[in-house]
């Protein structure tokens, strides 16, 4: 069974493989641990067993130096956040965790998806971070969609399998997963999580997990997701 652990951990080993991937990097302050992501230019402290300002306080420091716009902190529901609201944090969104396997969600008719690890029309954040799937083909994926007649992208989205990671190696996650406004309700989502969770369970995982949106649930638990429990993000814009 899945648990929120390995979910926690499972997000960080994909924050960890973005910031690899687009020149940011990992560092500790007191034994908490935060990833600076660059293209998105924010900084977060990913799960902290306790949340104190005497650790946050260095790592905000660290961020004003790399011109971060923005600080997150990431939270198991059951850690005190007490000491952030003081240094200026406010509670942002909550992520909801939620697991699956991978036979539950691969479906057939996901042909409108297709894997690539080269999309022109991207710049900005979304091109530098979609190196990662050219840094780990063997462990990040990324499928689009695109409408019949312009071409243009119309969704996108990604998994990662960290094969190798200990309690990890038969677990894959989804991630960044969006359909333009535009093209919704038209089977594009479910096209690309098949197609992505097709590309992680080849690879290996058995399992995948999310974070999604309390509007992303109801489209999740058509496709096999289960709720495994919810989580906390709080967010300090510099």
């Amino acid at each position: 069974m899945v648990t929120i652990a390995q979910c926690q951990r499972l997000a960080t080993a994909w924050s960890t493989a973005l910031a690899a991937a687009t020149g940011g990097k990992t560092f500790s302050t007191h034994g908490t641990t935060w990833v600076w992501l660059p293209a998105r230019r924010e900084l977060a402290m990913m799960f902290p067993e306790q949340v104190s300002a005497y650790a946050v306080r260095p790592a905000l420091a660290e961020g004003v130096r790399l011109g971060a716009a923005s600080v997150r902190i990431w939270l198991n529901g059951a850690v005190d956040p007490a000491e952030l609201g003081p240094l200026g944090f406010d509670q942002s969104w909550q992520p909801w965790w939620m697991a699956a396997p991978v036979s539950a969600v691969v479906a057939s008719a996901d042909d409108g998806a297709v894997l690539t690890t080269d999309v022109p029309d991207y710049s900005g954040p979304l091109e530098q971070e979609l190196r990662v799937v050219r840094s780990q083909p063997q462990q990040a994926w990324h499928a689009v969609t695109r409408d019949a007649t312009g071409h243009n992208v119309s969704g996108a989205a990604y998994s990662f399998h960290p094969s190798g990671s200990g309690d990890l190696h038969r677990l894959g996650g989804i991630h960044h997963l969006e359909v333009l406004p535009g093209y919704r309700r038209r089977g594009l989502a479910t096209a690309l999580l098949s197609a992505t969770a097709r590309a992680a369970g080849e690879a290996g995982a058995v399992d995948l997990t999310l974070n999604a949106t309390p509007q992303g649930y109801e489209f999740f638990s058509r496709r096999g997701f289960t709720l495994l429990g919810r989580g906390r993000t709080y967010v300090l814009t510099l």
